[in-house]
């Protein structure tokens, strides 16, 4: 637009504030993104003025951009009907004093009405009372009002029902709003509370004409007037447009015409209309966002809790507790003296027991899990409950502070995986490497010592049998060697059963020593393959909403943004 229409006056004195159509765009686009956001999150009811103002906006910008909707909006007996005939100088809607008087909607359109039929479709105004005001006597005389699309509404106080639908639907499709009061009926509640104060947001495209004034006295015109202006401004409606309208003379409506030809000449009152919804809309998607939430970290109490739940649940304490026990037995078993080793071998294996296989973290078969993974037990009731708990304890932290249905949307999202919690805990148990897998080298060292002083006691055994049987013949008996005062013989059984004994005795201390430590390596690991499964079923969930509920602060600022 020109200069000289970017410093237009509105009839109240104020300077227009235009609205970029490209940043109106960019904010109904962030309305979208929000919805997109907090899909699945909130409840669906209370997004629907957005969803709606998305749909519509969109639908509204595509059509005809070179015509004003005006609507003149009023309740019986006010002259609506009158004024819009008088506005388009054409006896065009019925005039009575019968209630309803007005029972349809009526247009009449300023200029062609090429680019304007799609738009009266969509307010849907039915053909036979859509007029076209175009006439070559007095075509310069309305120019000024080309692109003018005026609308008599049916009154808004109508005993129909129907009636007062209507009027609410197209109040939210118009472009610009004439409310036409009476001296009789201007400080009427339903009018005020129903409908002017619901239009607080919509200053710039509203305007209020007191009708009919030739039926006050000269005297009290400024006092009602006066008085209207004390109601408009308490219903938030301060600044707006207040004009004196009769049609019994000549120069009364010129206020109001003046004020039309200046908004059809801006082609600004379809952008301040939407960028009003976008602000009521904002408003209230405000309210449903609030402040930040409190960030959910891995050192958070409510995590610990949790992740000690999850351990209680999984059954880490009795995993790590047959860790330990098998190191011990597998121990014995190879270190400890030969002749007991078979005896040793025969008692099952604790891991063995719970159908925890060696593994060093390798993949488990695909077959594998078609059955139970263990034969951890279940966890007990009291163990169950601790992690229910836990789960709620994570979720009141994480929604702590938050508005609306935010902290439904984060319990249901802690919740939302519980059931698959169990299975996931069961193989993350089976799938961790226990560092049970292979024997330890001071085993094999120590059991290579057992066998070595075992075959020296066996030696030495033989070797003396073999003399008794020599004697016990009566053939020639062996000499002996002597080590000192002992045959060597005897030093090997004796020795041998001496060393085993004695090794056994000093790596039983050594062995349960180990496997204490063997005990605290397998916890430690079973401890974060759990606490990762609780990141996955658990906080991933929660993390996610508390993620959409910053993104969608986000792109609310955006669509705040004017």
């Amino acid at each position: 637009m020109g200069g000289r229409l970017r410093e237009a006056l509105r009839a109240d004195g104020r300077v227009d504030g235009r609205v970029d159509a490209d940043q109106l765009v960019a904010r109904l686009e962030a309305i979208r993104r929000f919805l997109g956001i907090v899909d699945g999150k909130l409840p669906d009811t209370p997004l629907v003025p957005a969803r709606t103002l998305v749909e519509r906006a969109g639908t509204r910008l595509s059509l005809s951009r070179d015509h004003t909707v005006v609507a003149l909006a009023g309740a019986t007996g006010s002259g609506k009907s009158s004024l819009f005939n008088a506005m388009a100088r054409m006896d065009l809607s019925p005039v009575g004093v019968r209630r309803p008087t007005t029972g349809v909607t009526h247009a009449c359109v300023w200029g062609p009405l090429d680019g304007g039929t799609r738009l009266l479709d969509w307010l849907g105004v039915l053909p036979r009372h859509r007029f076209v005001r175009e006439s070559l006597l007095d075509g310069d005389d309305e120019s000024t009002l080309h692109g003018l699309i005026l609308l008599d509404l049916p009154d808004f106080d109508s005993v129909q029902h129907s009636h007062r639908l209507e009027v609410d639907r197209l109040l939210g499709l118009v472009d610009l709003v004439v409310w036409v009061v009476d001296p009789q009926k201007y400080a009427d509640r339903v009018v005020h509370g129903s409908y002017l104060r619901e239009f607080h947001r919509h200053r710039d495209v509203t305007v209020v004409v007191l009708n009919q004034v030739d039926r006050l006295p000269p005297a009290d015109v400024d006092r009602v007037v006066a008085d209207l202006r004390r109601l408009l401004d308490s219903d938030g409606l301060d600044g707006v447009p207040l004009l004196p309208t009769t049609i019994t003379d000549p120069g009364g409506t010129e206020g109001l015409r003046g004020a039309l030809e200046r908004s059809v000449a801006e082609r600004q009152a379809a952008l301040r209309r939407l960028s009003g919804d976008v602000d009521a809309v904002v408003a209230a998607l405000d309210e449903m966002v609030g402040a930040p939430g409190p960030a959910l970290t891995t050192g958070d109490p409510a995590v610990a809790t949790l992740d000690r739940a999850l351990v209680a649940a999984a059954g880490v304490p009795t995993v790590a507790e047959a860790v330990e026990q098998a190191y011990r037995h597998r121990a014995a078993a190879t270190t400890g003296w030969p002749l007991v080793r078979l005896w040793r071998r025969l008692r099952p294996d604790p891991l063995r027991r719970l159908h925890l296989p060696d593994r060093s973290g390798d993949p488990r078969d695909p077959a594998e899990s078609l059955v139970a993974a263990t034969s951890v037990p279940e966890p007990s009731v009291a163990d169950r409950s601790a992690l229910g708990l836990a789960v709620r304890t994570v979720a009141e932290r994480a929604g702590a502070g938050l508005p609306s249905a935010w902290p439904n949307a984060v319990t249901a999202a802690a919740r939302s995986r519980l059931g698959d919690l169990p299975d996931a805990l069961d193989r993350a148990i089976a799938d961790t490497d226990l560092g049970m897998n292979r024997p330890r080298l001071w085993w094999r060292l120590v059991g290579g010592l057992q066998w070595l002083v075992t075959l020296a006691a066996v030696a030495g055994l033989g070797w003396l049998a073999l003399g008794y049987a020599l004697r016990a013949l009566g053939l020639p008996e062996l000499r002996h060697p002597m080590a000192g005062e002992v045959p060597v013989p005897t030093l090997l059984l004796l020795g041998g059963l001496l060393a085993g004994l004695l090794m056994a005795a000093l790596t039983r201390p050594v062995a349960r020593w180990a496997a204490r430590r063997a005990r605290q390596r397998a916890e430690a690991r079973l401890t974060g393959a759990v606490t990762k499964v609780g990141e996955e079923y658990v906080l991933t969930p929660v993390r996610a909403v508390i993620a959409a509920h910053a993104d969608a602060r986000t792109v609310l600022e955006v669509a705040r943004h004017r």
